[in-house]
């Protein structure tokens, strides 16, 4: 043992060395860090901040687009995506999966619900993944169809809360507004793009800023009780107020539609003004898309009334007819020979319409028949081509008009050669667009001052509603006086009204003075040179205002190639957009007839609390239709509100007591149908354009504030197709069900 001793001392000596050597090194580390804050280079305190801070997304709201009327045209809106957990291992309690345990019987169920066969269901239902989603048809799930899912108590099935880009009007001044997509940034993350109109050209106006809030967590994330919280507020979008008037354009909408259905033509363009601001009211065109699904958009990306020039056709005499008249050129008693006439000795001649022309006539009937030779003498002789030419410049055709909506054109004037310079004083050769003839026709209804298109009214910010930008009336210039405007609009209404020799005597509405003229311009030739000949190969327009004397209101039209049997008929497809819109939207507007008719409007009285019954009765006496939602005694509500003028059929919508029924909208037209959804607070959708086919609610089911109310339209020849269509498959199904039959 005693030898053994030196050897445990020297072993016990070396432990305790070691034993030191790593307190030392321990106590140093222990300091170092203590002194410098840092582990491995990296600070220590970020390092800790990193594992127990967390950061939270505050999703901003992109901007509320409104009509005039604060009418929501356009808005962000809550979806759901529709998800499947697969992932055995997130169910603890079998008695409560939280997986998908039954991939048929799942399948199955959601197929009535979703727009998705059953076996691709399945097969999504069988992956080897913990969870899946449904494409397209899984997301965008509006609220109601997530409770009928939920109803369905399918294990494993839950959704992820989203929004989306709701248009509650549907195919609505849709180039106008345009729409926004979603994308994904660099981040990861999703945004609302503007793709087109309003929509793009105020997308930065309308994009939010994301909020943020840091707070600090425990290991699994949860917030600490005394943790710190930073938040950032999301700053909201603001939100846009334009010009356009929802009834108006509604109107528009309708009208276009039934030209559709009946001409089949290859384009509308239309345009409803306020001459006295520029305001546009309403702007639509066919074909036109859904900015939702975007059905449609492949016929036509192009805001036609912006981004396309043409050539106006008759429609640009009007402008001639006012500089002539300003110069002091124009004396309409003067004579000269119809027919045709020559600009120079080595020019073609200029024709008539009428070849043959209507032998020596005045120039105020040369106006009323449209004589190209009484408008190519105007611009050479009476007025001279030079001036003529100023006076193109002031009504502002060589320019754009700065309308706030991309991809503006501007006019392409031919005007090298005399003959051009002649053509040009009629409307053929030179292109311009239809919003540069609105902006020059304000000059004519609006005493001489020419104003700026508008389509914004205001922008406002959403949270504190402060005016960002505050849109005022622009006058772009003065072209001619109040003197010269006046005589035109006189001109222009025998236009109108003389029966004999005036082209727009379609035009005329009871009531309103109507002053304007027509426009019937020949279409190039893809192929080559020269001009297509077919009897429908003309652009038909109308470019008129009303009343004569103080206008309120200026419409154009233009149709393209509609299918008629003769030139002649061209007015009629272009009268059946005009004169509904004109008369419809003032009296709206309630502009006062200038002679007295049999009354086709009711201004109605406040309902509020009056019996319903008895006010049913006394509104279908003055040809009101009047719908009762509610099974009380007295009237709560109303649509339209009280002083508001309706039109003879419009549809009044009666609200009372108790739970709200949903009436049997078959037949109705999208503009009846917002006012149910706006009374009961639901959120309207629509598919498809014309009258009601088909509604998401069953008559007398509730209506429940904040569900969707979802409508399919269909034009009266495509509810035709569907039933013929119904009819045949109901023949077969009985043809065949006679085969089955036993025999003898």
């Amino acid at each position: 043992m005693n030898k053994k001793q030196p050897y445990m001392n020297v072993g016990a000596a070396g432990l305790f060395g070691l034993f030191g050597l790593l307190f030392f090194i321990l106590l140093f580390r222990y300091f170092t860090i203590q002194f410098t804050g840092e582990v491995g280079s990296q600070p220590l305190a970020a390092k800790a901040e990193q594992k127990y801070s967390r950061t939270g997304n505050l999703e901003a709201v992109r901007g509320v687009i409104y009509d005039r009327n604060e009418v929501v045209i356009s808005e962000d809106t809550t979806s759901y995506t529709l998800i499947a957990i697969l992932d055995k291992k997130m169910t603890t309690n079998p008695k409560k999966p939280n997986h998908v345990t039954d991939p048929e019987k799942t399948a199955r169920e959601l197929a009535d619900i979703i727009d998705m066969e059953e076996s691709e269901i399945y097969s999504i239902l069988t992956k080897d993944q913990f969870q899946v989603e449904f494409g397209k048809a899984g997301r965008d799930i509006s609220h109601q169809t997530k409770k009928e899912i939920e109803a369905l108590k399918l294990p494993g099935i839950t959704f992820k809360r989203d929004s989306k880009r709701f248009y509650p009007n549907g195919i609505f001044a849709s180039h106008l507004i345009g729409y926004a997509d979603r994308v994904e940034e660099k981040d990861g993350t999703y945004n609302y793009v503007g793709m087109m109109g309003i929509e793009k050209t105020l997308n930065e106006a309308l994009t939010g800023k994301d909020g943020k809030i840091n707070y600090e967590s425990d290991l699994w994330g949860y917030l600490l009780p005394n943790g710190e919280q930073k938040v950032t507020p999301a700053q909201n979008g603001n939100d846009v107020y334009l010009t356009i008037d929802q009834k108006i354009q509604t109107f528009l909408e309708d009208a276009m539609n039934k030209v559709v259905e009946e001409y089949k033509p290859k384009k509308i363009i239309a345009i409803v003004a306020d001459p006295k601001t520029g305001d546009i009211l309403a702007m639509g065109q066919r074909p036109s898309f859904h900015p939702k699904t975007k059905e449609g958009i492949d016929n036509s990306w192009h805001n036609e009334a912006i981004e396309t020039s043409f050539e106006p056709g008759s429609t640009m005499k009007i402008f001639t007819l006012a500089a002539a008249i300003e110069e002091n050129k124009f004396n309409p008693n003067d004579y000269f020979q119809s027919g045709s006439y020559k600009v120079t000795s080595k020019d073609k001649p200029i024709h008539d319409h009428k070849r043959s022309g209507w032998g020596t006539i005045s120039y105020l009937e040369g106006v009323q028949r449209s004589s190209n030779v009484a408008f190519a003498k105007i611009a050479n002789e009476l007025l001279g081509f030079d001036k003529f030419r100023e006076y193109l410049t002031k009504f502002g055709f060589d320019s754009k008009t700065g309308i706030d909506l991309p991809f503006e054109t501007t006019g392409k004037i031919q005007y090298t050669w005399p003959i051009e310079k002649a053509t040009t004083a009629y409307g053929q050769g030179t292109a311009i667009t239809p919003i540069q003839q609105i902006q020059a026709m304000t000059a004519i209804a609006n005493n001489g001052k020419m104003m700026k298109p508008q389509v914004i009214d205001k922008i406002v910010n959403h949270d504190t509603g402060e005016v960002i930008r505050d849109v005022t009336p622009e006058v772009v210039s003065t072209p001619i006086s109040a003197e010269t405007a006046k005589e035109v609009r006189d001109i222009l209404e025998t236009v109108v009204t003389n029966k004999e020799t005036g082209t727009g005597t379609r035009y005329q509405i009871d009531g309103y003075s109507v002053a304007g003229k027509t426009g019937t311009a020949s279409i190039p030739d893809p192929k080559g040179g020269g001009y297509l000949d077919g009897q429908e190969d003309y652009i038909f327009s109308f470019l008129g205002m009303a009343p004569k004397d103080d206008p309120k209101l200026i419409v154009y039209v233009a149709v393209q190639q509609p299918e008629i049997d003769h030139y002649s008929m061209g007015s009629i497809p272009v009268s059946m957009v005009f004169n509904p819109v004109m008369k419809n939207s003032l009296q709206y507007l309630n502009i006062q007839p200038s002679q007295q008719e049999k009354a086709s409007t009711t201004k109605l009285a406040d309902l509020d609390g009056q019996g319903v019954s008895e006010t049913v009765k006394q509104l279908e006496k003055t040809g009101i239709e009047v719908v009762v939602l509610g099974k009380g005694s007295k009237v709560t509500g109303q649509l339209p509100a009280p002083d508001t003028n309706v039109l003879q059929g419009e549809k009044i919508i009666i609200q009372t007591s108790g739970k709200l029924a949903a009436p049997d909208m078959t037949g109705w037209s999208l503009r009846d149908v917002m006012k149910v959804a706006k009374i009961s607070g639901m959120k309207l959708n629509s598919t498809g354009s014309g009258y009601v086919v088909k509604q998401n609610i069953k008559e007398g089911a509730s209506l429940r504030k904040g569900d969707f109310l979802i409508v399919d339209l269909k034009t009266t020849e495509e509810k035709l197709e569907m039933e013929a269509k119904e009819a045949e498959e109901k023949t077969e199904g009985s043809e065949e069900d006679l085969e089955n039959l036993p025999r003898d």
